[in-house]
């Protein structure tokens, strides 16, 4: 398979273009939205009307274009750059910024391929070396057991495993992240790959593995009942006929919520979080073996001969062991913790030629897995999905508290590392809003973002510790308005409620509440950049791949549907 169409030269170019578009602009993506108010960061970075901003938005994603002109428009575009002016670093042209921000996004940019490309040039190649098809087990229907969002990942994803092992002749695939054990079981069951999944929590690890166990069961039942189905001239059962007496707890969709001023993924939230969530667990796990293997009626056991007690017995225990050793044989949950020093051999006895994945590993697991790939012979392929870019560590923080044990995850290519780049914590948290959805109205909760920064007023006015290291939480989704938001914050940092009388809190509110349209177009000039950074950051992934010698392919592919799935971009690689 040859290598993509871009070049180490032609990433290196599309680099320099992002960096320079975001040393004009991120500073408004570093702005905190805490601050937002003591800060005034409105007339600080822009110099337009709120109204403009959210009209030149509203009008771009509506797919009209912007012909007309914006009220404060700069009467000299030489003086502007981006749609900011040359001479105050102030914004003058909403307009400008936003074709400027499409432009300089990965689709804008033009680098990446979508899966259909990916798997059309893994196929042509498969033909080319006449090597025979990916065996698969009976398709499954992923949506029966899991949400909408995590089925669309899991069946794109698996299939683009699955053809890159066939390609390279492997049947290992080492899952990093693992988490619940979604990707690691399909890939076992509907492929017939032996997969290690590894994940820091032992939760994960052990749920993941019974959830396995659970979902063998299913597969074989639906296998069973769809042979029955073919023999008798029918259609075969769904998997919602085979337990049709059972209604599937199906995980519910998420949402999105908002961290330190911006809005993030609830899928990103719990992608980081360790804890297993019980109550949107599979549904399977409610299913009972009697539902999933049917047996026939059988002799009870009191009119049993001893010897046939026996026999049953024994049978009984051979099947078990035998469920258990196969079950073991294709999946297995390993919990450690990765970095990229980390010894696969030491971790898996029986360690072969290998795809490593990671289907939304989070913060360095992302660079450590690509790094993992890179050093170690036994890694044949990679296909990366990072996420929860605002839990990077950052090599060339200038306050050096990023990036102080180990290696750093940003940056990883050695052309941005030379020049010292640095995003910041706040432009990486802005990289994790998803634009197709906030175009949508979905993404960013105004009011509690608001709650908190007016909240951060009152703090700097009548308490010295507002830059205290406490944190006021997720306060907001239980009080029922503005006043006991406040005193839940107050109690929540431990601070004396007596200080202001209900009157002086609500005149904040109120003081403020005609500001916040500065607050909302601020938010979207946030996500109109988060494409970029989080484009500047893959870019970085794909360079530091694309410096590598002994590399015959590598390339940014779009996997899955953005408004599904916001973190959509896998970092694909394949050795000589």
């Amino acid at each position: 398979m040859s290598s993509s169409s871009y070049c180490l030269t032609e990433i290196q170019r599309r680099i320099d273009e992002v960096k320079q578009f975001l040393s004009i602009t991120l500073n408004i993506a570093n702005a905190h939205t805490v601050e937002f108010y003591t800060q005034d960061a409105w007339n600080r970075f822009t110099a337009v009307p709120p109204q403009e901003v959210l009209s030149t938005f509203s009008s771009c994603n509506d797919g009209s274009d912007q012909q007309r002109e914006p009220q404060h428009r700069a009467k000299d575009q030489s003086k502007t750059t981006f749609g900011f002016c040359n001479e105050t670093d102030r914004l003058v042209d909403a307009c400008e910024l936003l074709q400027a921000a499409r432009a300089h996004s990965l689709p804008g940019l033009g680098v990446c391929m979508s899966r259909d490309e990916l798997l059309q040039a893994l196929r042509e190649s498969r033909a080319e070396s006449r090597a025979p098809a990916a065996a698969m087990g009976a398709e499954m229907e992923t949506d029966e057991f899991m949400n909408s969002k995590k089925s669309h990942e899991v069946q794109s994803m698996s299939e683009v495993v699955a053809c890159l092992a066939q390609h390279c002749g492997v049947k290992q695939v080492i899952d990093v992240g693992s988490g619940k054990g979604y990707l690691s079981s399909f890939l076992s069951l509907q492929y017939g790959l032996h997969v290690y999944g590894i994940d820091s929590s032992s939760s994960n690890t052990h749920g993941a593995q019974e959830r396995n166990r659970k979902l063998k069961k299913f597969s074989r039942a639906y296998q069973k009942h769809n042979k029955a189905a073919r023999a008798q001239g029918k259609a075969a059962h769904s998997p919602q006929e085979v337990s049709e007496e059972i209604k599937p707890g199906v995980e519910g969709d998420e949402d999105s919520s908002h961290v330190d001023g911006v809005g993030l993924s609830q899928e990103e939230e719990k992608e980081r979080d360790s804890e297993p969530n019980q109550e949107q667990d599979f549904f399977l796990s409610a299913l009972s073996v009697d539902v999933m293997q049917p047996s026939s009626p059988r002799v009870p056991s009191s009119q049993l001969t001893d010897e046939e007690r026996e026999r049953r017995k024994r049978e009984s225990l051979e099947r078990k062991a035998q469920n258990k050793t196969s079950a073991n044989e294709m999946f297995s949950p390993l919990t450690s913790y990765v970095t990229a020093e980390t010894e696969l051999r030491e971790l898996i006895d029986e360690l072969e030629d290998a795809v490593m994945v990671g289907l939304h590993t989070c913060g360095d697991l992302a660079p450590s897995t690509l790094r993992m790939f890179v050093a170690k012979p036994e890694l044949s392929a990679v296909c990366s999905v990072g996420c929860c870019y605002h839990l990077l560590s950052e090599e060339f923080d200038p306050a050096g508290q990023e990036c102080l044990h180990g290696v750093c995850g940003f940056p990883l290519s050695q052309y941005l590392r030379q020049g010292s780049w640095f995003c910041g914590r706040n432009a990486r948290m802005s990289a994790c809003l998803a634009l197709e959805r906030v175009s949508l109205g979905q993404g960013i909760q105004m009011e509690s973002l608001f709650y908190r920064a007016v909240l951060h007023v009152i703090l700097r006015d009548h308490y010295s510790s507002f830059k205290s290291e406490k944190r006021v939480g997720n306060v907001y989704s239980k009080a029922k308005s503005f006043l006991d938001y406040v005193h839940r914050a107050l109690l929540r940092l431990e601070l004396d409620e007596s200080k202001l009388s209900d009157r002086d809190i609500q005149d904040y509110h109120d003081t403020y509440k005609p500001r916040m349209g500065e607050m909302h177009a601020f938010n979207l000039l946030k996500v109109t950049l988060a494409p970029c950074i989080e484009g500047l950051i893959l870019l970085d992934r794909l360079c530091y791949l694309k410096e590598q010698e002994d590399l015959s392919f590598s390339a940014l592919v779009q996997l899955f549907d953005p408004l599904l799935s916001p973190r959509c971009y896998a970092v694909v690689g394949l050795k000589n």
